[in-house]
């Protein structure tokens, strides 16, 4: 026992030991922290690539950064787990079909790119203070571009022959691998035209005077148009083959060849053409594109010479069309458009008004054709080309311009459709109806399917069939295209709709797995299995036993195409996916699909499972585990998961800091409502302590349990990590609405969770703060009027006057946002005239005299989601009341900030503003002095 005793002592200080040797983490170390931003497994599936960055870059509207943006480390693995391989930094990195190469894209580092940046920056003019100006919605916009610095280095590519040597290739200007083929095409040099042409392991062959290719999909041909000086002084278009590597004349020009497009076996292809206008920018004049055909490499022919006696007077041939052939290569997809319009010349630009006329009956909102007229102007019309009778027929029309077709394009009848006559009803439903067509591809003709109809009708896989979900009735439904029958695949003994909507709307559908072989079924979802369901309605046949039973949602666990594109084979091994709702937990199974029953549990556990991959010839997959305290490691296994191998190890990074834990919690709200919500706390937890708090909410957070939550400089909410790392419990419960009254919902359900944590003893209840972005920034700021409970509260592009905010626009689409609050998140289930007192009480506004909590606002002067004036009111009335707060505008951003600098001056600025009010650190120059106008350019505050 005694011995027991010193065991038990010991590895408690050995833990301590650990503990005391890790750190806080800080905002920097949010963006130094490495994530596996791309990972790969080679079709023979002994090999696998991860790629580690750090946060480096900025993003796009969304706030997505884009890969390899900082110095990404390539790491490439044997399928047990050994490293064989890195390259650093990358730009692209690939398998070659046949898995023994790797073709790696490289660039200069990080450093050394800032260095150039730097230099370029020196030597101008120091920049003045950016000038901003009012846009045509009376928002600011715009900031200057970064410095690029002209003369970066070229890149290099290097093939790694796997298990050999690496050959090095300098000053790339770009590449090409084929998909299906060991071959790679390259050039290099800025100014060099040359075409480089290698067989991995084989030989190279060179092709002068290239100005672009592209290879077939199969990978055995690769086309090359010539320019300059041409191959043998002939400019024009070639194809080169794996058969006969010597260039070969398809089409001779110097014009523009465009859209080539390949069979998906085969040297066929098609391509557009068109001679080079003698007028640069001369629209009137254009002339039309020429459809030409190369059948299994032939020379060219010229298929149409414009769209004259198929399409509308004035169409021409679209190179902004899609073009693709069906699966047997007998027809051809292409568009075609009405010809560009020109401005009237014979005036002064400067003499016409510029003016837009908003009318009270135009079908689509201004402000969304005004979002979308640049789309719209390059908008094309499908088109068919039956080749083997060298026919073409018009499809899409302006009236009926949408074309579905299924995915290998064999079958004679396709669905039109239309929801412009229903635009405008649906600026407050939220939902639009469609007038569908079935349309014969070989004759054109058109049949009315269905009229008004709120249905999102799609095509089975063979195309039998048009399917689809209705809301309004919580039905799923089938047409047979040859016929119009319809049948009712399901009725309202099944549970197609999601049992959890708390929207004032319709609930939406489970989804479904896909067809099976020649549409004779398809597989469809309930809340927890999976059933197959005859296309024409019928015995409904559950495939999975136990979902309900034992509360696990099965779903497959990769869709791989299937769905549209292809049937599932029953003969085939079938993974899902399995969630727990008990336990938050992850697995994955194997279903027999020929006879259903109980699926094989393959593994399964306490962390959530993502990243499914199978490998393209063999039956070994891929995936990560994660939790909260687990990085999301690669692994590797066998079709019956009995050999799993751990591939990377990069958790071993965590190491570094304090990290945290996370628990589910789960009590019951004032009003009754049954909730969970996740607590997050410190790894180095003390129960006797009291710790600060920081909630942090949206809508349901309980089911991601088991998320790592990958550390970064987040662009709107604060990171779990940094706030554990430095003392910190963080709570996130789940808020269940009612329809009419979303801020007390939110305060029903946030507060009886506080009171719930405060419970148990180890947070102090004076140093509690709470963080919310857009929907959680509104509810944010509406707890701010109801509650001083709050030591600190921020809020980021909240709504606070849904009267103002209902009659705006949502500049990033250019919709108006009444369906929101009548059908969507805001849940108000009616418009101002409806229930003006419903907006009034949901509305911190008007209750702006109640606030006693310091706040922190962000709100962006470009924001596409919530008008940014929503800030200005709220920042404005605080201001008018003497109330305590600070507004955060990063100019020119959108919704959230998207610039890394922006991301991280927030999340510097937020944990200041946090560390002062909930542990007494003091107040940093930019909280205590401000930072004046006329200073912005040169000091940050802190």
């Amino acid at each position: 026992m005694k011995t027991r005793h010193i065991a038990i002592l010991l590895a408690l200080v050995l833990s301590a030991g650990t503990l005391s040797a890790q750190r806080a983490m800080t905002v920097q170390d949010l963006t130094d922290f490495q994530r596996i931003n791309h990972k790969a497994i080679s079709n023979d599936g002994k090999w696998v690539i991860a790629v580690m960055e750090p946060w480096r870059g900025d993003g796009d509207r969304n706030g997505n950064i884009q890969k390899f943006t900082g110095d990404a480390t390539a790491k490439i693995y044997d399928a047990t787990g050994n490293l064989i391989q890195t390259f650093v930094p990358i730009s692209k990195i690939d398998f070659s079909s046949s898995s023994k190469y790797v073709i790696v894209r490289t660039k200069i580092c990080e450093k050394e790119r800032e260095e150039i940046q730097l230099k370029a920056q020196r030597g101008k003019e120091a920049p003045k203070p950016a000038q901003t100006q009012q846009d045509a919605r009376g928002q600011k916009g715009g900031r200057p571009d970064a410095e690029s610095g002209k003369d970066m280095p070229m890149d290099k590519l290097s093939i790694y022959t796997i298990g050999g040597g690496i050959q090095t290739i300098d000053s790339l200007r770009g590449y090409k691998l084929a998909e299906k083929n060991d071959w790679l095409a390259y050039q290099v040099g800025k100014k060099d035209s040359t075409l480089h042409l290698l067989k991995l392991g084989s030989n190279e062959l060179n092709i002068n005077s290239i100005t672009s290719y592209q290879f077939s999909p199969d990978g055995k041909s690769l086309c090359a148009v010539a320019a300059g000086s041409g191959i043998d002084g002939i400019c024009g278009l070639f194809i080169i083959s794996e058969d006969s590597p010597a260039p070969k004349l398809i089409k001779e020009g110097k014009g523009d060849f465009k859209n080539i497009t390949f069979v998906k076996e085969g040297s066929t292809f098609a391509f557009l053409y068109s001679e080079k206008s003698e007028k640069k920018g001369d629209k009137a004049n254009r002339k039309s594109p020429e459809l030409w055909l190369s059948e299994n490499g032939a020379q060219g022919e010229c298929l149409l010479k414009d769209a004259s006696g198929f399409a509308p007077d004035g169409w021409l041939i679209s190179d902004g069309g899609r073009m693709a052939f069906s699966e047997n290569g007998q027809r051809l997809m292409f568009g075609t458009a009405p010809a560009p319009r020109e401005v009237d010349k014979t005036i002064l630009a400067s003499s016409r008004p510029n003016v837009q006329v908003w009318s009270w009956d135009e079908a689509v909102q201004y402000t969304v054709q005004d979002f979308s007229k640049d789309r719209d102007s390059r908008k094309s019309y499908t088109a068919i080309y039956d080749i083997p009778s060298r026919k073409a027929i018009q499809i899409a029309t302006k009236e009926l311009p949408n074309l579905s077709t299924n995915s290998n394009m064999n079958g004679d009848l396709a669905l039109l459709s239309t929801s412009e006559p229903y635009s405008r009803s649906s600026m407050w439903e939220g939902r639009s109806r469609s007038d569908y067509y079935v349309v014969n591809l070989k004759t054109g003709d058109k049949k009315l399917l269905r009229e008004a109809d709120y249905t999102r009708w799609r095509l089975s896989v063979e195309g039998k069939y048009a399917y689809g979900y209705c809301e309004m009735d919580s039905v799923w439904r089938s047409i047979e295209l040859a016929t119009g029958e319809v049948f009712n695949l399901t009725d309202k003994s099944f549970g197609a709709w999601d049992t959890d909507n708390d929207v004032p709307d319709y609930p939406n559908a489970y989804g479904n797995g896909g067809w099976l072989a020649n549409d004779e079924y398809i597989l469809l979802y309930d809340r927890y299995d999976i059933y197959k369901v005859p296309a024409r309605g019928g015995k409904i046949e559950k495939m999975t036993v136990g979902g309900r039973e034992n509360s696990i949602q099965y779903r497959f666990a990769s869709s791989g195409g299937f769905g549209e594109e292809k049937a599932r084979d029953p003969k085939e091994i079938q993974i899902l996916t399995g969630f727990n709702e008990n336990t938050k937990g992850y697995g994955y199974y194997r279903l027999d699909l020929k006879k259903g029953g109980k699926p094989v549990e393959l593994i399964s556990g306490d962390y959530m499972l993502g990243g499914f991959t199978k490998a393209e010839d063999a039956d070994v997959w891929m995936f990560t585990k994660e939790r909260y305290d687990l990085f999301p490691e690669l692994y590797v296994s066998d079709a019956k998961f009995k050999k799993i191998a751990q591939i990377t190890h990069e958790g071993e990074q965590m190491k570094e800091f304090i990290w945290g834990t996370a628990e589910l919690i789960s009590w019951t709200s004032y009003t009754g409502k049954k909730l969970q919500g996740v607590i997050y706390k410190p790894a180095n937890f003390d129960p006797t302590r009291k710790y600060p708090m920081i909630v942090n909410f949206y809508e349901r957070n309980s089911e991601t349990l088991h998320s790592f939550r990958q550390p970064q400089p987040h662009r709107s909410t604060p990171d779990y990590h940094l706030y554990n790392s430095n003392g910190y419990i963080v709570f996130n419960p789940d808020i269940i609405y009612t329809d009419g009254h979303p801020g007390e919902s939110c305060y029903d359900c946030v507060m009886s969770g506080i009171d719930e944590v405060l419970k148990l003893g180890y947070v102090d209840a004076k140093r509690i703060g709470a963080s919310g972005h857009s929907w959680g920034g509104y509810q944010t700021a509406y707890l701010a009027t109801r509650t001083d409970r709050f030591a600190a509260l921020e809020s980021g592009a909240p709504v606070v006057n849904m009267f103002s905010a209902f009659g705006g626009i949502r500049w990033g689409s250019g919709m108006a946002r009444d369906f929101q609050y009548e059908h969507g998140q805001s849940r108000i289930g009616k418009s101002i005239w409806e229930a003006p007192e419903l907006y009034k009480e949901n509305s911190p506004l008007f209750n702006m005299d109640k606030v006693t909590t310091p706040l922190l606002i962000m709100h962006n002067d470009t924001d596409g989601h919530v008008p940014w004036y929503q800030g200005i009111e709220f920042a404005v009335a605080l201001k008018r009341l003497d109330k305590i707060y600070w507004l955060l505008n990063y100019t020119g951003e959108p919704h959230w900030p998207v610039k890394m600098a922006n991301r991280i001056d927030f999340q510097t600025r937020m944990m200041q503003f946090f560390n002062h009010y909930l542990k007494g650190e003091p107040m940093p120059k930019w909280m205590k002095e401000g930072v004046k106008a006329v200073d912005q350019p040169y000091e940050l505050g802190y």
